[in-house]
């Protein structure tokens, strides 16, 4: 295999990853802050770790599960009503033609054409049924095609909310196995908080904005979701546990 075809595959592997780059980022988010929130609320109740980390993790893989599956039913009803849809502009384009010809007519009128360009570009359009169904999908219904795999997009989730959300357990799990005096929290905190600045940055990317913006989100929603779970573990300890 030539260099040049083996720098295009590899091109074309890295661009699929990229569509899902969106998934990872978000996924990585909701893993991170409802874990960390998890953390917090047990540490502000004065939990044993083993009682933490069970917590946690039960947290982990139950939201995790359950925001992929939300994922992948999503990006499957969105496919599957583009697919409905496309289905119902064929039937029309072969059993109502001059209707729909007046609609691709009007779609490039208001586009600014008219005139012998006008009638060219619609006669063009619709000698291809393919091209004129894919023109009112887009011109008419304002649709356009998911590429992305149902079961990808929610493994991209599952698989970012675990392996980002799972930071927050980390200090935790090696006090755990290996016990040490230092301040666990503290550590918990400073490890978070740098997961958000890495999913912060990657958000940035995604959404094509400011990336201290991105990451001063991302950190101030982990800080004031932990901070919350805090207060509310401590002031519920003074009730339900004795």
């Amino acid at each position: 295999m030539s260099e040049k075809k083996i720098h295009q595959q590899t091109g074309i592997r890295f661009g699929k990853i990229q569509e899902y780059l969106g998934e990872f980022v978000y996924g990585g988010i909701d893993g991170s802050v409802t874990t960390f929130a998890v953390v917090a609320g047990g540490f502000g109740a004065n939990l044993d770790s083993g009682i933490l980390i069970i917590l946690g993790f039960a947290n982990l893989l139950a939201d995790g599960f359950s925001m992929s599956v939300g994922a992948y039913l999503s990006a499957k009803s969105e496919r599957d009503s583009y697919t409905k849809h496309k289905n119902i502009e064929y039937w029309e384009v072969e059993n109502l033609p001059e209707t729909e010809r007046q609609e691709i007519e009007e779609i490039y009128r208001e586009k600014g054409f008219e005139g012998q360009l006008l009638d060219q570009i619609v006669d063009h359009i619709c000698s291809d049924k393919d091209l004129w169904v894919s023109e009112m999908m887009k011109g008419e219904l304002e649709m356009i095609p998911n590429t992305k795999s149902p079961f990808a997009t929610g493994l991209a989730t599952l698989l970012s909310f675990v392996s980002v959300g799972i930071i927050p357990l980390l200090v935790y799990l090696w006090d755990f196995f290996f016990p040490t005096d230092k301040d666990i929290f503290l550590w918990t905190c400073i490890l978070t908080g740098f997961a958000f600045l890495v999913v912060g940055w990657m958000k940035s990317h995604v959404n094509q904005t400011s990336a201290i913006r991105s990451i001063a989100e991302t950190v101030a929603l982990g800080a004031l979701a932990a901070t919350v779970a805090y207060f509310v573990g401590d002031i519920l300890e003074a009730f339900f546990i004795k």
